[in-house]
């Protein structure tokens, strides 16, 4: 379907791309992966014909069309519905000429918007944005009526149910809620071409896609399956990258050895030349040099408050008209780990906004510990940043008795090197932003941390980095994210809004997940019934009664014990490999005695491991059950 041949682009005073290469297979899903920075952005205008390459060929099939999401749509004063319709080009154009076309014609424009299955389209279009959260009732609505964020959902759902032949995507759920996400990731797998994505949801990357399309040091190279199969088969390939280049410099060694050795003796200069052209034969292997990812830094508080942290009575919140939320009986301890989930326009935010102490109760009670501190960092903190402010700046004022070598310091821990610290934010990436807002807002070691979408502008090693710092850090976390792994990853608990009531969800993600697409597949049931009233949003049947005991930290110990398990087994599998040599016994004998002994200790270890995997797993299952 696409096929890149030599590609070269250089720009903005860097090569992006030297010489790279790929092939596409028709009808593929690819994930584009890589850090953030390298250009996968700019590998998408470049497809576009947005930029022009240095050379290099980019072929696909004649007439093929290109989708993309560019932006926003405008605010126009045409109907969510038309507008989503009006991006079949084809069937718009159909129906146009039906007015002015002459008799003979008619029969074959009929038969083509049979063909297109025209009658269906606003059935399709309506199942779309019933997915990504419109209602019945937004249908109606003039474009002009909805916000930017939702503008840029309506420009989704048209490139969606245009069905380009090559479908590009950057980044689409940086702008949906997990449940939008959650659609997207089922629309994409049945997606019926070519799809390329760029994405760093790692659930997105294992549910959707069939192959990873990874972009580094300017090459592409492709991956069937996953993310996961990606990672495994990247992890092999630098393996043995390293044992080739080990053994290239191994045999460049002992052939330079004997140059060296006999040059200058007459009877065997003949025999160094002819070695030293077997040294120049030697293919040249770089070195396996490992992407470091700066860690996270989320202090735990020093000393833990008594329980709770926070505890709500019959608690309603809203911002001075009817409340928002009502009727809250919660409660959250100093251990808890709450994943909020909850459509856009439910009450996650405001929620936050009154855990973090910028809203007050309108009415019941909300009792907080007088020394609780809170960490809040929201999506919104990213885009209102002075773009004109600088780390160094930012930095000051947050600690502003520090000696200006200390906040340098601090600076190059959250990992902005000694370039960024001066320059401005608007010439910083999104990532090198959110990272410094997330390590601003927890460096007084808070009792609380909110994280309502932190995750929009990292990449995955970033990701994970941050899921490494929440599960050492020690305090209470509640956390609205889009990132499905993440979720899964650190929250004990989840609490769902809906209905304009915040309570314990009895379920785990999966079962969240079958909920949201059941509730879209009931929104989209009656596409083509406009309502003249607004239709609230669907929400879930309320969770009977039921204590949900917390699983996450068995869960995260039996994850653990499979892993070390899994290195555990891979020791073992390296010596008997070494112990198969069949002249190792004969050849080195103490090399073979050496492994005897650490095949015996590799075995203990093995032991271990299985058995506290077993243990783990037993008591997982006990607290699922």
């Amino acid at each position: 379907m696409l096929q890149i041949t030599d590609l070269v682009l250089d720009a903005w005073g860097r090569r992006f791309f030297d010489q790279a290469s790929v092939t596409l297979p028709k009808d593929a899903k690819v994930g584009l992966v890589g850090r953030n920075g390298v250009g996968k952005s700019t590998l998408f205008k470049v497809i576009l014909g947005q930029l022009t390459a240095g050379s290099g060929e980019i072929g696909m099939p004649k007439a093929a069309r290109i989708g993309s999401v560019d932006q926003e749509h405008p605010a126009t004063p045409v109907t969510l519905l038309d507008t989503v319709l009006e991006a079949d080009v084809e069937r718009a154009d159909l129906l146009a000429r039906l007015d002015t076309a002459p008799p003979e014609e008619l029969g074959d424009i009929y038969a083509r918007l049979i063909d297109i299955d025209a009658d269906r389209a606003p059935s399709r279009a309506s199942e779309i944005l019933a997915g990504l959260g419109f209602t019945q009732a937004d249908l109606a609505r003039p474009m002009s009526e909805f916000s930017g964020g939702w503008r840029m959902r309506v420009a989704l759902a048209a490139s969606l149910f245009a069905a380009p032949d090559l479908l590009l995507l950057d980044e689409p759920t940086n702008y949906l809620d997990l449940e939008g996400a959650l659609w997207l990731e089922a629309r994409l797998k049945k997606y019926p071409h070519t799809a390329i994505v760029i994405s760093h949801d790692r659930e997105l990357l294992n549910n959707s896609v069939d192959h990873i399309l990874h972009l580094k040091d300017g090459k592409l190279d492709l991956y069937p399956g996953g993310y996961d199969n990606f990672e495994r088969q990247l992890s092999e390939k630098l393996r043995l990258q390293e044992a080739s280049r080990a053994k290239i410099e191994a045999r460049r060694e002992h052939l330079q050895s004997f140059v060296d050795r006999f040059r200058a003796k007459a009877s065997k200069a003949t025999q160094a030349q002819s070695r030293l052209k077997m040294i120049a034969k030697l293919p040249p292997v770089s070195a396996v040099i490992e992407d470091r990812v700066t860690p996270f830094i989320l202090p735990s508080p020093e000393r833990p408050l008594p329980p709770p942290l926070l505890r709500l009575e019959n608690a309603a919140c809203g911002y001075g008209g009817p409340p928002i939320l009502r009727r809250m009986d919660l409660r959250l301890d100093i251990d808890d780990r709450i994943g909020l989930l909850g459509v856009n326009g439910a009450g996650k935010s405001t929620f936050a906004k009154l855990v973090a102490g910028a809203l007050t109760v309108e009415s019941g009670k909300l009792h907080r510990s007088s020394r609780l501190r809170v960490g809040w960092f929201h999506q919104h903190q990213i885009e209102a940043m002075d773009p004109t402010d600088t780390p160094l700046e930012i930095i000051r004022r947050a600690l502003p008795e520090e000696t200006e070598a200390k906040r340098r310091a601090r600076l190059a821990q959250f990992g902005l090197s000694y370039e960024k610290v001066e320059t401005t934010v608007a010439n910083l990436s999104g990532g090198e932003r959110a990272r410094l807002l997330l390590n601003l807002v927890a460096m007084e070691a808070p009792h609380l941390l909110i994280l309502d979408e932190p995750t929009n502008h990292l990449d995955i090693d970033s990701r994970r980095a941050l899921l490494d710092a929440l599960n050492d850090y020690e305090g209470a976390v509640i956390l609205i994210t889009h990132d499905r792994s993440l979720m899964e990853l650190v929250a004990d608990r989840l609490w769902l809004a809906a209905d304009g009531r915040i309570e314990p969800f009895d379920g785990d993600m999966e079962d969240y997940a079958a909920l949201v697409l059941d509730r879209a597949r009931q929104a989209a049931r009656s596409p083509t019934q406009v309502r003249d009233e607004p239709e609230p949003v669907a929400a879930p049947p309320p969770p009977p009664p039921k204590a949900k005991v917390p699983t996450g930290p068995a869960r995260r110990r039996a994850e653990n014990a499979e892993a070390a398990l899994a290195r555990a087994t891979d020791a073992v599998a390296v010596i008997d490999r070494a112990l198969m040599a069949p002249d190792l016994f004969t050849r080195d004998p103490d090399r073979a005695a050496t492994l005897g002994r650490q095949r015996a200790a590799a075995q203990k270890v093995l032991d271990a491991a299985e058995q506290e995997w077993i243990d783990a797993v037993e008591a997982y299952e006990a607290l699922k059950g």
